[in-house]
């Protein structure tokens, strides 16, 4: 990661909520986290100040060339679903993607990427107004409305607003890996890991001493993995019968809560991978799962790899 390489562009229109959160993420210097940290800049879509969302102007520093430059590209947002990107725009992204550059989309931003072709075939989301006019719009995609966010390697997407600090939170993790991800998290007030494929929004929101209650739930099953977790001992500590405990999880998570469990304890795993050279058999037991044979399983479920070769992998991307 040395030297990488972070642009986000700036357009007429600049959704600035969502641009923010791009600059917070990787243009302030972070030496406590004892990491090659990313290199970040801000290019133009067009020539002269460009309007923003609260009534501010933004100046660029740099215009499109600057996308041959960039290692990661993030499209914050767009300034309409129904606004056609630029020529000039759709040119450079899709010489980024061809040279291997990562790129990325906020919200209405994948638009953006769609209109350049590179999410052809496959998987993305967006926030969830805008789901039916992608899906109508480009059909190759295969759209998914009810995820955080969707990571097809070289092209993420995320929903709306906060939900791309859950994708850029998920690029460090995988740039950097779950203790600096962690940390950055911490710096930020947000929660250190949010899957992408958890529900984009809560049908019912909950009264706030339910959501306390599950909030501090939470909380405590990540603070002890090793420990036997079931709905009814979940209940129990929550002081809420098990049929509301497994509302709660679906409304807020998207999952049931053993499934909730299971990833946290693979995301703890993750970590003890990256951080020690414990025997697998000893992060299967600290995590949780109780054997080898379910801890790589799960794993692999999850992670799309086994615990050895995230291991691996892990190790190459510090080297």
């Amino acid at each position: 990661m040395k030297d990488h390489c972070v642009v986000a562009l700036a357009y007429d229109g600049l959704c600035t909520f969502e641009f923010g959160c791009v600059v917070e993420m990787f243009s302030l210097e972070r030496p406590e986290l004892g990491v090659d940290w990313y290199r970040f800049a801000v290019c133009a879509s067009e020539r002269g100040p460009l309007k923003a969302a609260g009534g501010i102007q933004v100046v660029a520093p740099h215009g499109l060339a600057m996308l041959a430059r960039a290692d990661t590209i993030v499209i914050p947002g767009w300034r309409g679903a129904d606004v056609p990107p630029p020529e000039p725009l759709l040119r450079a992204l899709r010489r980024a993607h061809d040279r291997g550059a990562r790129l990325a989309s906020i919200c209405s931003g994948v638009f953006v990427l769609a209109a350049a072709g590179v999410l052809d075939g496959r998987a993305a989301t967006t926030h969830w107004r805008y789901a039916d006019k992608l899906r109508e719009r480009h059909p190759t995609i295969d759209v998914r409305p009810n995820e955080l966010y969707v990571d097809e390697g070289q092209v993420l997407t995320s929903a709306g607003s906060a939900a791309g600090l859950d994708m850029l939170l998920h690029l460090v993790r995988r740039d950097h890996g779950a203790k600096v991800a962690n940390q950055v998290a911490q710096r930020l007030v947000i929660p250190p890991h949010r899957l992408g494929d958890q529900a984009q929004f809560v049908p019912r929101p909950m009264p706030l001493d339910e959501a306390a209650r599950l909030s501090r739930l939470m909380d405590w099953v990540r603070a002890h993995p090793a420990q036997a977790h079931t709905p009814a001992s979940m209940a129990k500590r929550a002081a809420v019968s098990v049929r509301t405990l497994q509302r709660q999880f679906q409304e807020t998570a998207g999952m049931t809560p053993l499934a909730w469990v299971t990833r946290e304890r693979v995301a703890a795993a993750r970590e003890l991978l990256e951080g020690s050279r414990r025997p697998m058999a000893d992060i299967a037991e600290r995590t949780g799962f109780g054997s080898e044979e379910s801890f790589r399983r799960h794993f692999r479920q999850i992670t799309g790899v086994s615990p050895a070769t995230y291991r691996r992998q892990f190790a190459e991307r510090s080297a």
